[in-house]
């Protein structure tokens, strides 16, 4: 029986394709994920949700098409309260069932 030599991965596809900052663009691929959401739920238009979180429409358009390089963690968090959003943020203890990291839930 040969021995499989497939690489093993991790629960961060961009960490496995070797993104330096693959937890970051994780944490804003989420986030991102719940302002579209929020922007489609509400069928608003890319100038309507410039105008309503202070954002150009130039940068909206970045995060709907989650071109996020410059785009800041912060940044996509206060857009998400623009649309009414409570954004969280809680810091614990690593363990063993959590290792240290950076997680994002929306």
């Amino acid at each position: 029986m040969a021995s499989r030599t497939d690489p093993i991965g991790t629960d961060n596809v961009l960490s496995d394709l070797g993104f330096d900052d693959a937890e970051e663009l994780s944490a804003k691929t989420i986030l991102a994920v719940k302002f579209n959401d929020l922007i489609e739920a509400r069928g608003l238009n890319q100038t309507e949700v410039a105008t309503i979180t202070g954002m150009t429409q130039p940068k909206v358009s970045q995060i709907r098409h989650f071109k996020l390089q410059n785009i800041s963690l912060e940044r996509l968090m206060q857009a998400l309260v623009s649309l009414d959003q409570r954004v969280e943020i809680t810091v614990r203890s690593a363990d063993k069932t959590r290792p240290r990291g950076i997680t994002i839930a929306a």
